[in-house]
């Protein structure tokens, strides 16, 4: 008698298995599929053309995927809107209209007039160029701006006259997303940039970082590096310069470890090119960042013994810890995320704002800021999220905000504190019908007793007694200190729309509760997370929102590696998954994409007690044959830079290689993508991408959510 395993492992195309296997703290470690590593192999390319065929075959019998498709291009017609940044009377801000693949950069001139400064479909039609980002001189006539292609964030840095639109300086390349510090008259800027092929062993090339002082119209390879040498090679460095550019200021980080190490610098004590950085904080388990008010004071904001972090002040000439003074000192039960300062002298009393969120809802009040004695709640037009929130400079009574929230396409909101009133300063330019959902935030118990929140979406007006079971999608990310927060969102709102649910769990490993949280789900408390996840699909099932033939997990990133445990951990609680540009075998991560620059987020398999962590739940390492694993579809980017898709592949042939499940109704299937990466891309390949993911989900739950 043949089995249903055998069955389903003969539909699926063969891949090149082996007896690779690491030995490693006197573990071996199997590797079956190994030579899937290796994107130019002749066996990897055949795999994967066959991958191809096989997603094909599938996705023809998606019946909702060409509705999703045409609903999903309506709901993204709504386009978006930046924040501007200031400078005098002109301002900077993006744009996208609703039949745009991009945002522009457009400037808003002193008489009103608008101009286009940067559109990347203007650049490259084909629209795999991404404007990764920007920063205007101090005095608005210049502006330096990153473009990359094909996904890659491999950025180079130009310079435009912003009157005349003609391009000055650049290109600077070896750059990936550098923050850009200019100084005063427009004489140059402080940036960040790798070091030079050759100078570097080969697998490192993506890290050995210095901060280096660019003069324009000069070469850039003779650019004097100000900071970095002698560091770690993971170091990520920031730069910025205060207004009156005085004061210069350098932070490192460890990858992306949650603490970093600042310094100080008076630029009219030494010179630009050699400035006299001072330490402010170095060798502290805790994050800091600075900024010099136009009052002189030093403005900090840090999680040092305030784990949903406070903002202090001090005299930059003693920046030390010890002569900090709380202004906003931490609130018990929200965590601080940014502020502004409104200090014109039409004000009786300078403010200070203060953004917050206070369980992954945004909260913004006013201050006294003399004293940080609270003055008011600023009302929002609901319970959803801001960002880029931005002052004038040189001073002013004005704040600008971002806001969205699950209903709310992109809007930015203008404070003005001389009367507290918020008025809307620009919307998303479309017009589109967005459909009726009902929010409902829900608190659960996770394995260890913790309350974990969680925010469902679900048609207006329903409730899960008065529908009954749906189609449901659990989706989460946990980690990096990341927040998932209400925003809006044409994939839910396509879904929910059809008669599903979608869930948004608010994990450990994010940045919800503060940076306790964080760690409460990284490095050896990884577990954690997954544990809520698992508790999250048990908690709606229980509540009747679904049930486990109806549920899905999504998440991408680090949220893959999220579904990916779920998966191998809980195969019985989930009917289908999509993993999109996942981290999946955990044991060989650091030898990939940005991989080193993750380890204290996770741990490192070099070490005897972090391996134990690591082989203890890398999903790639935890599928075993025989067992009915859930639907998966695996989306993958070969413009990727971040997490190479050599994870998808590997785990996809393992699967198909071991499920019990059949491959008709769990099929195992593996979408990749050419000419897209990690992050940004084109609204029309968002729309193709996500209309798979919703097809499949909506095949795979059993029936058509409409």
């Amino acid at each position: 008698m043949v089995s249903e395993r055998s069955i389903s492992a003969l539909t699926y195309p063969p891949a090149p298995r082996g007896d690779d296997a690491d030995i490693l703290h006197g573990h071996t470690v199997p590797d079956p599929f190994r030579t899937l590593e290796d994107p130019e192999a002749a066996a990897t390319q055949a795999w994967s053309q066959a991958q191809d065929v096989l997603l094909n075959e599938h996705r023809a019998r998606w019946s909702s995927r060409d509705r999703f498709h045409d609903r999903l291009g309506e709901l993204l017609r709504a386009g978006s809107v930046g924040t501007p940044v200031w400078r005098g009377d002109r301002a900077f801000h993006t744009r996208r209209l609703p039949d745009q693949e991009h945002a522009v950069l457009l400037t808003i001139d002193p008489d009103g007039t608008e101009r286009v400064l940067v559109d990347p479909v203007a650049i490259d039609p084909g629209g795999t160029t991404t404007l990764d980002t920007w920063q205007p001189s101090k005095e608005g006539d210049l502006l330096a701006y990153q473009l990359s292609e094909g996904g890659t964030e491999e950025s180079s840095i130009r310079v435009l006259d912003v009157a005349t639109g003609e391009i000055v300086d650049g290109p600077i390349d070896r750059i990936r997303v550098s923050p850009l510090a200019w100084l005063p008259g427009g004489k140059g800027f402080y940036y960040v940039r790798r070091q030079p092929p050759g100078s570097v062993p080969e697998d490192e090339r993506q890290y050995h970082r210095r901060v280096r002082l660019h003069r324009l119209g000069t070469d850039p390879e003779a650019d004097v590096e100000i900071f970095g040498s002698g560091r770690d090679k993971t170091d990520f460095y920031g730069v910025s310069v205060s207004h009156d550019g005085r004061w210069l200021i350098v932070t490192a980080a460890q990858g992306t470890s949650p603490r970093n190490d600042a310094w100080i610098a008076d630029l009219e004590a030494s010179p630009i090119d050699e400035p006299a950085l001072r330490p402010v904080v170095t060798g502290l388990d805790a994050r800091t960042a600075l900024r010099i008010g136009r009052d002189g004071r030093l403005y900090v904001s840090t999680d040092l013994d305030a784990p949903r972090r406070r903002l202090a002040v001090t005299d930059p000439a003693t920046p030390a810890p010890e002569h900090w003074r709380d202004l906003l000192p931490e609130d018990p039960t929200a965590v601080f995320d940014g502020f502004a300062l409104l200090d014109g002298p039409e004000l009786d009393r300078p403010v200070v704002l203060a953004a917050r969120t206070r369980h992954a809802v945004a909260e913004l009040t006013a201050h006294d800021l003399a004293t940080g004695a609270a003055l008011h709640t600023i009302e929002l037009p609901g319970l959803g999220s801001i960002g880029g929130l931005s002052e004038r400079p040189e001073g002013g009574h004005e704040s600008w905000f971002g806001y969205t929230d699950h209903t709310t396409p992109p809007v930015v909101l203008h404070y003005d504190a001389r009367t507290g009133a918020v008025s809307t300063w620009a919307r998303s330019p479309g017009a589109v019908d967005v459909p009726a959902v009902r929010s409902t935030q829900v608190a659960y118990r996770s394995k260890d007793g913790t309350e974990v929140r969680m925010i469902v979406i679900s048609p207006a007006a329903e409730t899960a007694d008065s529908t009954g079971p749906r189609p449901t999608v659990l989706y989460g990310y946990g980690g990096f200190d990341i927040s998932m927060t209400p925003a809006y969102s044409a994939t839910i709102l396509a879904w929910v729309e059809s008669g599903g649910v979608w869930a948004v769990a608010n994990l450990r490993g994010g940045s919800e509760e503060g940076e306790q949280w964080h760690r409460a789900g990284m490095r050896q408390n990884k577990q954690n997370v997954f544990d809520d996840f698992h508790a999250a699909a048990e908690y709606l099932v229980e509540q009747g929102w679904t049930t486990h033939e109806h549920l899905a997990v999504s998440g991408g990133s680090n949220g893959g590696l999220l579904v990916g445990a779920a998966l191998t951990q809980r195969p019985e609680l989930y009917r289908a998954v999509v993993c999109s540009a996942p981290l999946l075998d955990m044991v060989r991560y650091e030898r990939f994409g940005l991989g080193r620059l993750w380890s204290d987020e996770y741990g490192t398999a070099d070490d005897v007690t972090e391996f134990g962590w690591l082989y203890g739940y890398s999903p790639y390492h935890h599928v075993h044959g025989g067992v009915t694993y859930p639907a998966v579809l695996f989306t993958v980017f070969d413009g990727d830079t971040r997490v190479d898709p050599l994870h998808a592949r590997k785990m996809a042939a393992l699967l198909q290689a071991s499920t019990a499940g059949d491959s008709e109704t769990r099929p195992v299937l593996v979408r990749a993508e050419g000419d897209v990466g990690h992050s940004a891309r084109a609204v029309s390949r968002t729309v193709d991408l996500t209309a798979d993911q919703l097809g499949f989900l909506a095949a795979t739950l059993g029936s058509d959510p409409a």
